[in-house]
């Protein structure tokens, strides 16, 4: 994202400003999205009931502070944010915001809503001092399709509005099975202000992964295949970015492993591999074995519930291949259980536009605040956004990535494919752009990108070329451009100077 079009983002909120000076709503509205572009990025985690969303906002933040039980805490929208010192506060539907008081029990955080039930409280702000945090602020959503009609209705208003942006930029979407009511709630979130003008904003996490194959401990690779799939399918690749399996209790629990944990996996590694695989046929033989004595039922228990029996298998073998210390043993876990590809998915999809998802959705609010409310001297506020709007080239790329991924052009299906890459489909670092390994050095990638941006202008010359085509054409030209204008400048040793297209 240019430095010129994040701060003519900022200007025209501020140019809003001074034009809705005397509508309060109007203005809170505008001053609530200022903010937003200074903010980190805010994603969602939204999906069905039991989906496992609350431990995999855990694994992600690496520490264990939203709850995953079924208490009242579970029907609340709940912010993640960073801050130096823990806090919780409670905003109730009416009245003052009020700080809960701050329990642990067990090594996990435990919300006490000091009396006031889920109905009465709009949203839960929970300031956390993680480094995860810094660069996104997570936000925990109720389940869709809940038993409770108004549990589901209150992620469905808070995710996809009818008469403004959504309050999140991004949402990575948890699913068990693919259904007409996850393809359903997606292009809700699409169909939304900020959807509309921009890209495909959501990743898809094929949830609960370990229990695709029966926690075996290959269960990670059938449903990798099954994600796989997923990700080709017509109606959900126009609607997600990615599908990844994440087994979220191993990422969760590898996350936050205890060194209780490793001592007792430690022992189980010590039994003999046929009695060991016998006792994990099932969870309740595991919980009623006697092998090995010194571990406890208490101790069991604890495994089976953080783990899983996926978990414990897996985790007995890398103790045993050699994997004795509980640092390298965590480490291996969480990247096993599909967290390092999703984290790598939101980096490079996410984290990587920030600046130019955040704009995106300002300006959407301004747009539609120009539509639901005009007066006199809007004209020029909205000349102003449209060329904004028209004149940024990070917005030209989510516009076409929308298109090859929803309505498609007129281009060969390998040129599309690459198209999507060149612009930032699969990354927006230059090494993701150009389909090239990572880590390799300037000089080579400004010879890459000199030859790719040589093709696509020929392929934009060529008489047979459809119009449309032609249009898509230049913005792949413009994207190969800056890439090549960014490696020439680390050649040199100098940064490209900040420009709108």
């Amino acid at each position: 994202m240019t430095a010129s079009t994040t701060a003519g983002t900022a200007g025209l909120i501020r140019e809003a400003l001074e034009v809705y000076a005397d509508d309060p709503p109007a203005i809170q509205a505008l001053q609530g999205h200022a903010q937003r572009l200074a903010e980190p990025l805010r994603i969602a985690i939204a999906g069905m009931v039991k989906a496992g969303k609350s431990t995999l906002l855990n694994a992600i933040i690496g520490e264990e502070i939203a709850p995953t039980d079924t208490g009242e805490c579970t029907r609340i929208v709940t912010w993640y944010r960073y801050g130096h010192t823990p806090r919780i506060t409670l905003h109730p539907v009416v009245g003052e915001p009020r700080h809960l008081p701050l329990k642990r029990a067990d090594g996990r955080l435990v919300f006490v809503l000091d009396g006031a039930r889920a109905d009465e409280v709009e949203r839960l702000d929970v300031e956390w001092p993680s480094p995860a945090l810094q660069a996104m602020t997570l936000i925990d959503t109720p389940g869709i399709a809940s038993l409770s009609q108004e549990v589901s209705a209150r992620s469905v208003r808070f995710l996809t509005p009818e008469d403004s942006a959504s309050e999140a930029d991004a949402v990575v979407y948890l699913l068990r099975h693919l259904h007409a009511s996850d393809i359903r709630f997606l292009e809700s979130f699409r169909d939304t202000a900020a959807g509309r003008t921009g890209t495909v904003n959501a990743i898809a996490v094929l949830s609960r992964a370990d229990e695709v194959g029966a926690g075996r401990i290959d269960s990670l690779l059938s449903a990798g295949a099954i994600a796989e799939r997923y990700s080709r399918d017509p109606n959900l690749r126009k609607l997600a970015l990615g599908v990844v399996p994440v087994a979220g209790l191993l990422a969760q629990s590898a996350r936050t492993l205890r060194q209780a944990d490793f001592e007792a996996l430690r022992l189980l590694a010590t039994v003999d591999r046929t009695a060991r695989e016998r006792m994990m046929l099932s969870a309740d033989r595991f919980r009623r074995s006697a092998e090995p004595r010194e571990l406890t039922e208490e101790a069991r228990a604890s495994l089976l519930e953080r783990y899983g029996l996926f978990g414990i298998r897996l985790a007995v073998v890398l103790v045993r291949n050699g994997l004795g210390d509980p640092t390298p043993l965590a480490h291996e876990l969480a990247r096993r259980s599909g967290l390092d590809p999703l984290l790598e998915l939101l980096d490079r999809q996410f984290l990587a536009r920030a600046e130019a998802l955040k704009a995106r959705t300002a300006l959407a609010a301004v747009e539609s605040l120009l539509a639901g409310r005009p007066r006199e001297g809007t004209e020029r506020l909205a000349e102003s956004l449209e060329r904004l709007q028209a004149n940024a080239h990070e917005f030209r790329e989510l516009r076409l990535l929308a298109a090859l991924r929803t309505s498609g052009v007129e281009l060969a299906p390998e040129l599309a494919a690459e198209a999507e890459r060149l612009i930032g489909g699969l990354g927006a670092e230059a090494s993701q752009r150009l389909g090239v390994a990572s880590g390799t050095g300037p000089e080579a990638l400004a010879a890459e990108a000199r030859g790719v941006l040589a093709r696509w202008r020929r392929v934009s010359e060529n008489p047979l070329t459809a119009r449309s085509a032609v249009e898509v054409c230049r913005v792949v030209i413009r994207s190969c451009e800056g890439v090549l204008a960014d490696c020439t400048g680390s050649e040199t040793g100098t940064a490209r100077q900040p420009q709108s297209a």
